[in-house]
């Protein structure tokens, strides 16, 4: 029994032995790291969620939040701001939206901040556009928190959102639409990106069949409920064109003036929602007004979608605010 015994211990320290010398074999064996350099091209970026921005009554309520997601770099040197305003039909701002664009813009040294903003048909026209400009003058307010030079501040937008900072920089230079909070500042902008947003709002359709320029006349079209707002609520009952003096009003084409800041307007030529012709109509009566105006055509892109996150339009987006702000 004590030579099984003894045999035992001796196999075991045999496979131990074994076991040890693998593994110091294994790691004279191991292969040399490799050496990585690496080129400092981006800044780190901080996300400050859910920001309250203003507070305005809504839904029957008088003290509603609107928030906002800030996407703020981490440098030294006083950064340019954009105001992302995202699309949604005028019934919806989602802020969560293209956060590959704003990712893309705080890379490139801008603080981003993306906006919620009251909808239809519970809110109506103007006052979409008093929580823009209300987001305008907040941002202001708080630079210095934010690391943001206060006269460097553009806006850029898709679709509903396109249309908002197509009217945010119509309207610089005035105080007509200044609600709220901070109106110890302007709500002044710089530079402005509409992407497929409207503008002349009774002719949404107009690039599209009969049928569907129909239904763009329906008390039911968003845009009406934009401007009319909903019977429901107190609105005006009819379609878009129900009241041209309220249509008009909306209409950034209406507030063009020489404090007007450079746009830029892009458009995709499969576009099955808003006609083509609405940043063409813009961009024509800028242009005729003697303001910078700028407008691609993106060939193959529809109404949103992939096309919108894809470097060769990123390029052209930064490439301008860099223009103008850098």
């Amino acid at each position: 029994m004590k030579l099984k015994k003894t045999m035992g211990i001796m196999v075991m320290s045999g496979l131990l032995m074994t076991g040890l010398m693998g593994s110091v074999s294994a790691a004279g064996n191991t292969a040399a790291s490799k050496s990585l350099d690496v080129e400092i091209k981006h800044p780190l970026i901080q996300l400050i969620s859910n920001v309250v921005y203003e507070q305005v009554p809504m839904r029957g309520y008088e003290n509603v939040a609107m928030k906002m997601d800030v996407l703020k770099p981490q440098q030294k040197e006083k950064m340019p701001a954009i105001v992302f305003i995202t699309g949604g039909g005028f019934i919806n701002a989602n802020k969560d939206s293209y956060i590959q664009q704003r990712m893309d813009l705080a890379a490139a040294g801008y603080v981003v901040a993306s906006i919620e903003y009251r909808v239809a048909p519970t809110a109506v026209f103007p006052q979409p556009l008093e929580d823009v400009k209300s987001a305008i003058r907040y941002l202001k307010a708080h630079a210095e928190q934010f690391n943001i030079n206060p006269d460097k501040i553009g806006v850029l937008g898709g679709s509903a959102g396109g249309y908002l900072a197509a009217m945010a920089g119509t309207t610089s230079g005035t105080k007509q639409f200044d609600k709220g909070d901070n109106l110890n500042q302007n709500s002044n902008v710089q530079a402005v990106v509409d992407l497929y947003g409207l503008s002349d709002l009774t002719r949404v359709g107009s690039d599209f069949s009969p049928e569907v320029q129909e239904l763009h006349k329906s008390p039911g079209a968003t845009e009406a409920l934009w401007v009319n707002g909903s019977p429901v609520f107190g609105g005006k009952d009819g379609g878009i064109l129900a009241d041209p003096e309220r249509a008009k009003a909306a209409n950034p084409i209406t507030y063009i003036s020489d404090q007007t800041p450079p746009f830029l307007l892009m458009h995709g030529d499969k576009d099955t929602l808003v006609s083509p012709s609405q940043t063409e109509i813009l961009h024509q009566a800028l242009t005729a007004q003697g303001i910078e105006s700028t407008r691609y055509v993106v060939k193959g892109a529809q109404h949103g979608g992939i096309y919108w996150i894809q470097p060769e339009v990123m390029q052209v987006i930064i490439s301008f605010f860099d223009k103008h702000f850098k």
